[in-house]
């Protein structure tokens, strides 16, 4: 059952946050059922309007509703109107003061819940699975994707049994806790039936460093420790260099006891 974890599971509270950033002191569950029915409004009321995420903060009696969408003027409306209509009945239907901002996704090609939903459209206008994914993954590689993973479910093509095709280009390190990678479903419903679309985008690793950067740290450190400064750096070897060991400084030879003897001597005699 580990492949069925959600990359964003193992990373709440690492390099990705929660979308309901509250903390209750008494009804929690009401809470919880409130903020289910925020999230259904919310896909009712801006269906088409390419909505990614929904953040919810609460404070005392405020509620704050944040929305990531791709098409920012069909969420706020002319002149904002369709804005204060969702605002007021948030309000009417929480009785409390509610706040909602909008956010741009400037790169709605690496989101992979935007991605999974445009795929799924594409299937509903009866274009090839193939072709709707492979431009998909081509859009994303382009913008810089480190790597893209699509699995599409279903009666592909019209076929009598069902089956599931996967599609990848680039890497997609599920496991590795320091990579950034999205998860996004999406559901199209077709003449054959409903078919089931998976995306996984990788966009980069946080925490990585550089050779040159961890021989800085190196260098900065051995510097606190010696007390030389950062310009004078390690010897090389240190580092692993394949450069050979310095030479052991060589040792002087004994005297003998005749020619100390004499050394000893007067000078007169």
């Amino acid at each position: 059952m580990g492949q069925k974890v959600p990359p964003k599971a193992t990373r709440l509270g690492y390099i990705q946050d929660w979308d309901s950033r509250w903390f209750p002191l008494r009804n929690a569950p009401a809470l919880i059922v409130e903020d289910a029915m925020i999230r259904r409004v919310v896909a009712e009321r801006f269906k088409h309007a390419s909505i990614s995420k929904v953040v919810i903060e609460r404070a005392g009696s405020f509620l704050r509703v944040i929305l990531h969408t791709a098409r920012p003027g069909m969420v706020i409306g002319r002149r904002g109107a369709d804005i204060e209509s969702f605002k007021s009945l948030l309000e009417e239907r929480t009785g409390r003061k509610t706040f909602v901002n909008v956010l741009e996704i400037k790169y709605p090609e690496l989101d992979a819940a935007l991605v999974a939903e445009s795929i799924a459209f594409q299937l509903e206008r009866r274009v090839n699975h193939r072709r709707a994914v492979k431009r998909a993954i081509e859009r994303g590689m382009a913008q810089g994707a480190s790597g893209i993973k699509v699995m599409v479910s279903g009666r592909l093509g019209g076929a009598e049994i069902a089956r599931f095709e996967w599609h990848k280009e680039g890497r997609v390190p599920t496991s590795t806790f320091r990579a950034d990678v999205t998860y996004g479903t999406a559901e199209a419903f077709t003449v054959s039936g409903k078919i089931g679309v998976k995306v996984w985008i990788f966009k980069k690793e946080y925490f990585t460093k550089s050779k040159e950067d961890l021989v800085n740290e190196i260098k900065k450190a051995k510097a606190q420790e010696t007390g030389m400064t950062q310009e004078e750096g390690i010897p090389m070897v240190a580092l692993g260099s394949p450069t050979a060991a310095p030479k052991p400084t060589p040792v002087p030879e004994a005297q003998s006891p005749s020619s100390s003897s004499k050394a000893e001597g007067n000078p007169g005699t």
